[in-house]
Protein backbone atom coordinates (compact mmCIF):
# COMPACT_ATOMS: atom_id res chain seq x y z
CA UNK A 1 0.00 0.00 0.00
CA UNK A 2 1.60 3.58 -1.26
CA UNK A 3 1.91 5.42 2.14
CA UNK A 4 0.14 8.83 2.36
CA UNK A 5 2.36 11.85 1.90
CA UNK A 6 1.76 14.43 4.68
CA UNK A 7 1.05 17.84 3.79
CA UNK A 8 3.04 20.47 4.90
CA UNK A 9 1.97 24.25 5.59
CA UNK A 10 4.09 27.29 5.83
CA UNK A 11 4.70 29.01 9.01
CA UNK A 12 4.85 33.19 9.04
CA UNK A 13 7.11 32.19 12.33
CA UNK A 14 7.79 29.49 15.02
CA UNK A 15 9.01 29.99 18.65
CA UNK A 16 11.61 27.64 19.65
CA UNK A 17 10.92 26.57 23.50
CA UNK A 18 14.00 25.37 24.69
CA UNK A 19 15.13 29.07 24.16
CA UNK A 20 12.25 30.76 23.85
CA UNK A 21 12.48 32.86 20.97
CA UNK A 22 10.08 33.55 17.91
CA UNK A 23 12.01 32.77 14.50
CA UNK A 24 10.81 33.65 10.89
CA UNK A 25 11.66 33.92 7.40
CA UNK A 26 14.70 36.22 7.03
CA UNK A 27 15.85 36.00 10.47
CA UNK A 28 19.80 35.07 11.12
CA UNK A 29 19.98 31.71 13.77
CA UNK A 30 22.33 29.31 15.30
CA UNK A 31 22.26 25.83 14.68
CA UNK A 32 23.62 22.97 16.84
CA UNK A 33 26.90 21.48 15.16
CA UNK A 34 27.31 17.71 14.50
CA UNK A 35 30.08 17.58 16.93
CA UNK A 36 29.85 19.33 20.62
CA UNK A 37 33.32 20.14 20.02
CA UNK A 38 32.48 22.74 16.94
CA UNK A 39 31.13 26.16 17.16
CA UNK A 40 27.24 26.08 16.04
CA UNK A 41 26.50 26.68 12.29
CA UNK A 42 25.20 30.25 11.43
CA UNK A 43 22.33 30.50 8.44
CA UNK A 44 19.51 32.21 7.75
CA UNK A 45 15.97 31.20 8.08
CA UNK A 46 14.41 31.22 3.95
CA UNK A 47 10.64 29.33 5.08
CA UNK A 48 9.20 27.57 7.94
CA UNK A 49 7.02 24.40 7.82
CA UNK A 50 5.20 21.90 9.56
CA UNK A 51 2.59 19.10 8.85
CA UNK A 52 -0.92 19.73 9.44
CA UNK A 53 -0.36 18.02 12.84
CA UNK A 54 1.69 21.07 13.79
CA UNK A 55 4.57 18.94 14.89
CA UNK A 56 7.82 17.90 12.91
CA UNK A 57 8.93 21.80 12.40
CA UNK A 58 11.33 22.42 9.67
CA UNK A 59 13.26 25.28 8.47
CA UNK A 60 14.51 25.63 5.32
CA UNK A 61 18.22 28.07 5.44
CA UNK A 62 20.61 28.94 3.47
CA UNK A 63 23.83 28.64 5.17
CA UNK A 64 27.02 30.67 6.22
CA UNK A 65 30.37 29.20 6.03
CA UNK A 66 33.07 30.69 8.36
CA UNK A 67 36.38 30.84 6.47
CA UNK A 68 38.25 28.02 7.80
CA UNK A 69 35.50 25.92 6.49
CA UNK A 70 36.01 27.40 2.92
CA UNK A 71 38.37 25.92 0.06
CA UNK A 72 41.24 28.42 0.76
CA UNK A 73 40.74 28.51 4.59
CA UNK A 74 41.40 31.13 6.75
CA UNK A 75 43.59 34.40 5.39
CA UNK A 76 45.14 37.34 7.58
CA UNK A 77 42.81 39.63 6.65
CA UNK A 78 39.28 37.52 7.54
CA UNK A 79 38.04 38.70 10.76
CA UNK A 80 36.96 36.47 14.21
CA UNK A 81 33.66 37.24 13.15
CA UNK A 82 33.35 36.65 9.50
CA UNK A 83 31.18 34.67 7.61
CA UNK A 84 31.06 34.23 3.46
CA UNK A 85 27.00 33.72 2.31
CA UNK A 86 26.96 29.96 0.61
CA UNK A 87 24.89 28.51 -2.09
CA UNK A 88 24.47 25.64 0.10
CA UNK A 89 21.04 24.81 1.25
CA UNK A 90 19.56 22.74 3.31
CA UNK A 91 16.34 21.52 5.52
CA UNK A 92 16.83 20.72 9.18
CA UNK A 93 14.51 20.11 12.39
CA UNK A 94 13.49 23.81 14.11
CA UNK A 95 14.83 21.93 17.14
CA UNK A 96 18.50 22.35 15.93
CA UNK A 97 17.99 26.23 16.21
CA UNK A 98 20.24 27.39 19.65
CA UNK A 99 19.69 30.91 19.08
CA UNK A 100 19.53 34.14 17.15
CA UNK A 101 22.43 36.13 16.01
CA UNK A 102 22.68 38.88 13.46
CA UNK A 103 24.70 39.15 10.59
CA UNK A 104 25.91 42.87 9.74
CA UNK A 105 27.03 44.18 6.34
CA UNK A 106 30.45 44.91 6.63
CA UNK A 107 30.08 48.42 6.60
CA UNK A 108 27.31 47.94 9.71
CA UNK A 109 30.01 46.51 11.77
CA UNK A 110 32.83 48.42 11.25
CA UNK A 111 30.34 51.19 13.28
CA UNK A 112 29.71 48.95 16.02
CA UNK A 113 30.47 50.38 19.51
CA UNK A 114 30.77 46.81 20.81
CA UNK A 115 30.47 43.27 19.22
CA UNK A 116 28.42 40.82 20.87
CA UNK A 117 28.52 37.14 20.98
CA UNK A 118 25.82 37.12 18.17
CA UNK A 119 27.00 39.52 16.16
CA UNK A 120 28.42 38.55 12.73
CA UNK A 121 29.28 40.20 9.51
CA UNK A 122 29.95 38.86 5.90
CA UNK A 123 31.13 40.76 2.64
CA UNK A 124 31.33 37.84 0.61
CA UNK A 125 28.68 35.55 -1.35
CA UNK A 126 30.72 32.30 -1.46
CA UNK A 127 30.41 29.12 -3.94
CA UNK A 128 31.26 26.14 -2.11
CA UNK A 129 31.64 24.04 -4.81
CA UNK A 130 34.25 26.20 -7.12
CA UNK A 131 34.97 28.11 -4.11
CA UNK A 132 35.03 31.37 -6.17
CA UNK A 133 33.77 34.50 -3.96
CA UNK A 134 31.28 37.46 -5.55
CA UNK A 135 32.98 40.05 -5.39
CA UNK A 136 36.26 38.21 -6.51
CA UNK A 137 38.12 41.74 -5.15
CA UNK A 138 38.32 43.93 -2.64
CA UNK A 139 39.48 47.30 -1.84
CA UNK A 140 43.11 46.45 -0.28
CA UNK A 141 45.14 48.96 2.13
CA UNK A 142 48.70 49.77 3.51
CA UNK A 143 52.06 48.61 2.58
CA UNK A 144 50.77 44.97 2.59
CA UNK A 145 47.93 45.44 0.34
CA UNK A 146 45.73 43.63 2.56
CA UNK A 147 41.98 43.82 2.48
CA UNK A 148 40.65 45.11 5.80
CA UNK A 149 40.61 43.27 8.62
CA UNK A 150 37.91 45.08 11.44
CA UNK A 151 40.09 43.17 14.02
CA UNK A 152 43.30 45.22 13.71
CA UNK A 153 44.55 48.05 14.89
CA UNK A 154 44.77 51.10 11.84
CA UNK A 155 45.88 54.75 11.38
CA UNK A 156 44.86 56.85 8.59
CA UNK A 157 47.51 59.36 6.55
CA UNK A 158 46.18 62.74 6.71
CA UNK A 159 47.71 63.35 2.80
CA UNK A 160 46.43 60.34 0.90
CA UNK A 161 43.83 58.83 3.17
CA UNK A 162 45.33 55.29 2.90
CA UNK A 163 45.00 53.12 6.12
CA UNK A 164 48.30 51.29 7.49
CA UNK A 165 49.01 48.84 10.05
CA UNK A 166 51.32 50.33 12.75
CA UNK A 167 53.69 47.10 12.42
CA UNK A 168 53.86 47.81 8.36
CA UNK A 169 55.29 51.22 9.35
CA UNK A 170 57.46 50.07 12.12
CA UNK A 171 55.40 51.49 14.85
CA UNK A 172 53.85 49.78 17.93
CA UNK A 173 50.33 49.56 18.65
CA UNK A 174 50.67 51.77 21.50
CA UNK A 175 52.44 54.51 19.83
CA UNK A 176 49.91 54.28 17.29
CA UNK A 177 47.07 55.43 19.74
CA UNK A 178 48.98 58.28 21.02
CA UNK A 179 49.59 59.09 17.68
CA UNK A 180 48.97 63.49 16.93
CA UNK A 181 49.43 63.45 13.27
CA UNK A 182 50.41 60.69 10.82
CA UNK A 183 51.44 61.20 7.43
CA UNK A 184 52.65 58.10 5.26
CA UNK A 185 56.22 57.85 4.06
CA UNK A 186 54.66 58.96 0.09
CA UNK A 187 52.85 61.90 1.54
CA UNK A 188 55.84 63.92 3.56
CA UNK A 189 59.36 64.59 3.53
CA UNK A 190 61.89 63.56 6.93
CA UNK A 191 61.38 66.80 8.59
CA UNK A 192 57.45 66.77 8.36
CA UNK A 193 57.19 63.54 9.91
CA UNK A 194 59.72 64.66 12.48
CA UNK A 195 57.59 67.46 13.06
CA UNK A 196 53.66 65.38 12.73
CA UNK A 197 54.58 62.14 14.06
CA UNK A 198 54.77 63.15 17.27
CA UNK A 199 54.44 60.03 19.70
CA UNK A 200 54.80 61.75 22.83
CA UNK A 201 51.87 64.28 22.28
CA UNK A 202 48.56 63.22 23.80
CA UNK A 203 46.04 61.92 20.68
CA UNK A 204 43.73 65.25 19.32
CA UNK A 205 40.05 63.89 18.77
CA UNK A 206 39.98 63.76 15.59
CA UNK A 207 42.83 61.62 14.51
CA UNK A 208 41.56 58.46 13.19
CA UNK A 209 42.68 55.11 14.49
CA UNK A 210 41.15 52.22 14.05
CA UNK A 211 40.76 49.78 17.07
CA UNK A 212 39.54 46.34 17.58
CA UNK A 213 36.03 46.73 18.53
CA UNK A 214 34.60 46.06 22.36
CA UNK A 215 32.99 42.77 23.05
CA UNK A 216 29.97 42.41 25.32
Amino acid sequence: MAKTRTNRRTLDSYTVKSINKTVRAGDCVLMRASESSKPSYVARVEKIESDNRGGNVRVHVRWYYRPEESIGGRRQFHGSKELFMSDHRDIQSADTIEGKCTVHTFKSYTKLDAVGNEDFFCRFDYNSSTGAFNPDRVAVYCKCEMPYNPDDLMVQCEGCSDWFHPTCIDMTPEEAKRLDHFFCQNCSSEDQKKLLNSHATPRHADIKVESKRRRR
